[in-house]
């Protein structure tokens, strides 16, 4: 059982105290005639009508202030779409039930209102109340708020709900007190929107593949394990669509999306959840120059159609998204930022050498693909601010990209970089069923038991590379990275709804 605060004690004497009268606090249904913001819209237009014409609502809502004055009451209830007044008076509704307002209904209970709308003497449009009733009783006050007086003295609560855990833990108390929180996941769900209509305008075919997967592929990352009871076998969350995507273009099905979740056992931070949301599509024909130009296509006409505008400003940078976007060969981007050519040192060792000379400590293990990776992080990641391809990456950390031509320690691969902070990836992608099987064979000898870099071996796919696969190119992105970006949050708790976090033990 729980243990209740006094004034939970106080909340729930009341909830008996309905009952015990036969009004019961949690009715199973509600009538609405209009949202808040309908009701507003609504009565301007009336007032404009030759003679004004009488607008009559029913509201629902939140009660977010109330006022008591007597023989009047004011009140503001808070919906979807926003905030609206209420006017309880002893002339319309008799003193008893001002009074049973005022005892017993409390901030955060849902609740009902029928009446004519009209303007009060300060201008705002406000619901006069001829009935009301109870919809949901709220047992727990909303997190500790801090009050704002509108210009006619009502009471505004606001509230001050800050901890970033306890947000983030609360997440349903963090959007019922904070409207920018609503917004935020209203500006996600229209980057889905955006993603979606941009792809299907260009005739890709959205699709969905297994999450539960027998063997996990397709990116370099740790797995989550599960148990198939009735089949007796271990199955695994999908660390990436990719391998399941690629068989269609076999099936011939040229180009194909897929928006879901991802999940991958790792560590977390402002940019990392084990659960994420990405988008993946591949197109046949298409390399990953052609790849290059969509992306920036498709990630401008997104920003146009969420903020209206390719320039925004994230965490006081400002950021421009408008095609052409800069374009930086990985080799010389290093060169650059660290004095190192990595083209002159083909083996790990001989990188590894470079840079302790250069005062750093890479892992002596590593391969020379991981030590270029640390390379970009240690020198260059930070760098990239506006958005920029970087591109063709180390092969051995690319077991699924096509070689670049004349260069075999190399692949056709690209990153985009913005704010200093990977958001998406791509390939031209390896269809030669001969080179995959190698690359899996490399991987998995040179790579250790639990290397996150490690990447089995899929027959299947292997099966399905010999019945030939067109050349193509294929696309990965987080999404909740582009949200993090559109929205102007740091973290990527403050985009997901509700994400991951350890156990509360209180």
């Amino acid at each position: 059982m729980p243990e209740y605060t006094s004034l939970e004690k106080i909340r729930l004497e009341k909830l008996q105290a309905l009952r015990q009268q036969g009004i019961e606090p949690y009715p199973p249904r509600a009538e609405r005639t209009h949202t808040s913001a309908e009701a507003i819209a609504a009565f301007e237009a009336a007032e404009q009508a030759r003679p004004p014409v009488e607008v009559r609502a029913t509201l629902t809502g939140r009660l977010r202030a109330s006022r008591p004055m007597g023989k009047l009451t004011f009140a503001h209830i808070e919906d979807g779409d926003g905030r609206i007044q209420l006017l309880l008076r002893l002339n319309e509704i008799g003193q008893e039930r001002v009074d049973f307002f005022n005892n017993y209904f409390d901030l955060g209970d849902f609740l009902q209102a029928s009446g004519v709308l009209m303007r009060t003497r300060t201008g705002e449009v406000t619901l006069l109340v001829e009935d009301y009733q109870m919809l949901a009783k709220a047992v727990s006050p909303l997190p500790a708020a801090k009050d704002e007086t509108l210009p006619d003295g009502t009471v505004i609560r606001h509230a001050a709900l800050e901890d970033p855990e306890l947000r983030a833990r609360q997440r349903y108390a963090d959007l019922a007190v904070n409207p920018e929180v609503r917004e935020t996941f209203r500006k996600r769900a229209a980057i889905l929107r955006a993603l979606r209509e941009f792809l299907d305008s260009r005739g890709f075919l959205e699709v969905e593949t297994p999450i539960l997967q027998p063997l996990y592929g397709g990116a370099a990352a740790r797995p989550f394990v599960t148990h198939h009871n009735e089949l007796d076998q271990d199955m695994y969350l999908r660390i990436s669509f990719e391998l399941y995507l690629k068989r269609l273009l076999v099936g011939n099905l040229e180009k194909v999306y897929e928006i879901g979740r991802d999940f991958r056992n790792e560590g977390v931070s402002f940019k990392h959840n084990p659960e994420f949301t990405q988008l993946e599509f591949y197109w046949a024909y298409a390399d990953y120059l052609k790849v290059m130009d969509f992306t920036e296509q498709m990630l401008a006409w997104v920003c146009e159609q969420v903020l209206g505008t390719t320039r925004f400003t994230y965490q006081g940078q400002a950021l421009d998204f408008t095609p052409p976007w800069r374009r930086l060969e990985m080799r010389q981007g290093l060169l650059e930022a660290s004095g190192i050519d990595i083209a002159a040192h083909p083996t790990a060792d001989s990188l590894r050498h470079a840079l302790v000379q250069a005062g750093k400590q890479p892992d002596p293990h590593a391969t020379r693909g991981k030590l270029i990776d640390f390379m970009l992080s240690e020198y260059l990641e930070p760098t990239l601010i506006q958005p920029t391809f970087l591109y063709d990456y180390p092969r051995d950390i690319s077991p699924l990209a096509k070689t670049k031509p004349g260069d075999p320690l190399t692949v056709e691969r690209f990153e985009v970089y913005v704010a200093g902070f990977e958001l998406c990836n791509a390939f031209t992608e390896l269809n030669d069923p001969l080179d995959q099987e190698q690359r899996f064979l490399e991987m998995g000898r040179d790579y250790a038991d639990g290397d996150e870099e490690k990447h089995p071996m899929d027959e299947d796919y292997l099966r399905a590379l010999r019945y030939g696969m067109p050349p193509c190119g294929g696309f990965g992105m987080g999404v909740d990275r582009l949200a993090m970006l559109l929205t102007d949050k740091h973290s990527i708790r403050e985009v997901l709804l509700f994400p991951h976090m350890r156990t509360d033990e209180k």
